[in-house]
């Protein structure tokens, strides 16, 4: 076994060393942190920081944190954010122009990571730091390796994107429980981390308190784990993590039929359930925003009295009407046309365009949708009663 490979035991002030390591090596460190009721990414410097002691609880429809027995850093499932919102921000100036006609592009490399897309969650950072990421979990590694295919993958990548991502260390940890909402095992795409990270931590608890089994994956996460006091994992420890990844995975009480759903969308564009989701789709694209592997944007200029022209690269979403519009009207005018396009593309279509699907089982869409449509569910209720309906109207 090659030394990345070793499962090592942290020492007891281990994630805090870790923390510090990170950051005296000049990254913007990002992780879970309590806030606005709810467990999102923000800047961290301290363990502190953290959201120790706090869980949350999930359903379609719901989301609520609420507080802990233990002191657990990382007993939560997921919040609201992911971390494309660092490597794909809401929102990028692309250039701008002054009065004279000179133009300015935003620039690619170091100073296009200044956190003026931070600045709408509370963040701050300087524009010369690279992005460091703090508890990252299996089903998100594989959204950012689907965010590689889609957006450095072509001919024409995007090069604020590779940026960011090219410098981006992730230090990722092991789910030791799932949310009623989480069906990353029908996705292969957790509840372990299996690739994708520089560190990976597993968090063991011990009359209440937090332990921690680390690994490196690269060579920069090696580098960082030297520097810190550390032994090899014991069998016993390798145990305790092996079972609690099993009962995680055990626990998940949805699941999707990922290699046959592509198919059976495919054969049901008029399936009269998509009628049905649409009467209860309020299409205010909130599944489309906190998933990790949408990517859809929109460009906008902007001119100021004084003559200054801006133009801006934001997220947008298929489920708004202006997003297919062309000469003429929407190509998709209707809620019911807007949902089946974001579903068969997500579960079908994307394996065409990019190998994959485009779903990785975090279950967001699901937590975060106000009317709790799951497309666990409507994938369900097409199975349950398929048919060839082959011609497609709006």
């Amino acid at each position: 076994m090659k030394k990345r490979e070793e499962v090592r035991t942290l020492p007891e002030d281990g994630l805090e060393r870790l923390i510090g390591l990170v950051r005296s090596r000049g990254y913007c460190l990002v992780g879970p942190t309590l806030r606005d009721g709810a467990i999102v990414y923000d800047e961290i410097s301290a363990v502190s920081d953290l959201p120790a002691g706090w869980t949350d609880e999930q359903e379609a429809g719901r989301y609520r944190v609420k507080a802990r027995e233990d002191a657990a850093a990382f007993g939560y499932n997921l919040g609201p954010h992911s971390w494309k919102r660092f490597l794909y921000p809401p929102r990028t100036q692309l250039w701008q122009t002054t009065p004279t006609g000179e133009a300015t592009l935003q620039p690619v490399g170091a100073a296009a990571r200044a956190v003026q897309e931070l600045d709408f969650i509370g963040g701050s950072t300087t524009p010369d730091r690279p992005f460091a990421f703090l508890g990252v979990r299996a089903c998100e590694l594989s959204a950012v390796a689907i965010q590689d295919r889609v957006l450095m993958g072509g001919a024409f990548p995007d090069p604020h994107y590779q940026s960011r991502r090219e410098s981006a260390l992730f230090i990722a940890v092991n789910c030791s429980q799932a949310a009623a909402t989480c069906f990353c095992v029908s996705m292969g795409t957790g509840p372990e981390v299996t690739g994708g990270f520089d560190i990976v931590l597993t968090e063991l608890l011990e009359d209440g308190s937090p332990a921690y089994l680390a690994r490196a994956g690269s060579a920069a996460g090696e580098s960082l784990l030297a520097q810190l006091e550390h032994g090899p994992a014991s069998p016993a420890e390798l145990d305790r993590s092996r079972v609690q990844l099993d009962q995680t995975a055990g626990s998940m009480r949805r699941e999707l039929a990922a290699d046959e759903v592509r198919g059976l969308l495919a054969a049901n564009l008029e399936h009269p359930r998509w009628d049905d989701v649409a009467s209860r789709c309020l299409a205010c694209t909130n599944c489309t925003m906190v998933c990790p592997t949408c990517f859809c944007s929109t460009v906008e200029d902007h001119t100021s009295l004084d003559g200054t022209a801006t133009r801006t690269r934001s997220w947008d979403s298929c489920f708004s009407l202006d997003f297919s519009y062309v000469h003429g009207g929407s190509v998709r005018a209707s809620t019911r046309a807007r949902y089946r396009q974001w579903l068969t593309h997500k579960l079908s279509t994307w394996h065409d365009q990019f190998d994959s699907s485009g779903c990785v089982g975090c279950g967001r869409c699901i937590a975060w949708c106000p009317v709790g449509i799951d497309l666990t569910e409507e994938v369900r209720a097409i199975a349950s009663e398929p048919g060839d309906r082959q011609e497609t109207t709006s």
